[in-house]
């Protein structure tokens, strides 16, 4: 025992897993993805991983096995899309949608790697269809011991209540994730992560870090902000800023839309378009604008030098919050990480 991990990071985006792994003192040698544009981010940060931009389902065993050094314990990671496993996708044949089939070529690069760790991660509803349990039990039939359960990330010191599914599986012996870092008491809040960030206005960005930058506002959403009280919600605007379909009796379960995040809470579930004031529980609890990119990146626990653009490039909001919304956040990648290692401590 006691050799070295390397692994190759599936699915891999920006590099929030991979970044996590690293922190966590295992080898990360390469990341796969097919969105071109993360290439930069992944390699800027993650020094040593090279990115590769090709489609897993392509992707051959030869090719695989080549990345990893000789003698070095095999890991496998990847969070194969989650837009197939939504409640809008339940109850589709799943053998049939194009997008499903990316968990099963996860599975045939397993078989044919044979890499002794293998983790995924995913969101929670993955378990309730098919190719999942295909997945696990493809996994138990090649010698693996599987670990899975929900991991609710404030429980590991991440400023954000976002659960994710979690798997790992080993060949070298019975494996869980390591038990949870942080009681209830001691969450880490909204304010723990972004309070000492610059402020600004809404549409501007810190001249010292562009990602510190947020979308601009109408005029009647700049009104409709600086009628929310932090944890609030649109219910108690006056009648006239409530949106037409909030009016309705089927509109008032909507409450966490153009809404403000409480300083003394973990931050709601980042997405794809955490940077819209509209979208979610997005607005900043005291500035009257929406969360910054650099503040969504936080609470993905992104560190704060994470580069996700090169200097003097324009920052856009669309395709950076989408690498942001999209990555595991990097301490679970550490927890990930960490779990692993003891197989070979």
């Amino acid at each position: 025992m006691g050799r070295e991990i390397s692994a190759v990071d599936l699915f891999c985006g920006a590099g929030g897993l991979t970044h996590g792994l690293i922190k966590s003192k295992i080898n990360v040698v390469a990341g796969f993805d097919i969105e071109k544009s993360c290439k930069f981010a992944y390699e800027k940060n993650n020094k040593g991983a090279k990115f590769l931009h090709q489609d897993v389902s392509t992707l051959t065993a030869e090719e695989l096995k080549g990345l990893y050094p000789k003698g070095h314990i095999k890991l496998l990671a990847g969070c194969a899309p989650c837009q197939p496993f939504s409640t809008y996708s339940q109850g589709r044949d799943v053998r049939n949608d194009k997008k499903w089939p990316l968990l099963y070529e996860f599975a045939r690069l397993i078989r044919q790697v044979k890499p002794e760790l293998v983790t995924m991660e995913n969101v929670p509803d993955v378990i309730k269809h098919e190719v999942y349990h295909d997945f696990v039990l493809e996994l138990e039939g090649m010698g693996y011991h599987v670990w899975a359960d929900a991991v609710y990330c404030p429980d590991y010191g991440i400023p954000q209540s976002r659960t994710r599914h979690v798997l790992l599986a080993s060949k070298l012996g019975p494996v869980e994730i390591v038990k949870p870092t942080h009681k209830q008491s001691a969450y880490k809040t909204v304010a723990d992560t972004i309070f000492s960030l610059p402020a600004i206005a809404a549409g501007e960005s810190d001249p010292l870090d562009p990602l510190h930058k947020s979308s601009a506002l109408s005029p009647l959403n700049l009104q409709r902000i600086r009628a929310s009280e932090p944890g609030g919600s649109w219910w108690s605007w006056p009648e006239e800023l409530r949106a037409a379909c909030h009016r309705k009796s089927s509109g008032r379960s909507y409450s966490g839309v153009y809404a403000r995040m409480s300083w003394d809470q973990p931050s709601p579930t980042m997405t794809t378009q955490c940077y819209g004031y509209g979208n979610g529980r997005f607005g900043h609890p005291e500035q009257d604008r929406a969360i910054s990119l650099r503040e969504a990146a936080l609470f993905q626990t992104f560190p704060r030098k994470y580069q996700f653009v090169p200097k003097g490039s324009k920052v856009e909001m669309t395709p950076i919050g989408k690498m942001i919304g999209n990555a595991v956040p990097v301490r679970l990648g550490t927890i990930i990480g960490r779990s692993l290692l003891r197989q070979v401590i």
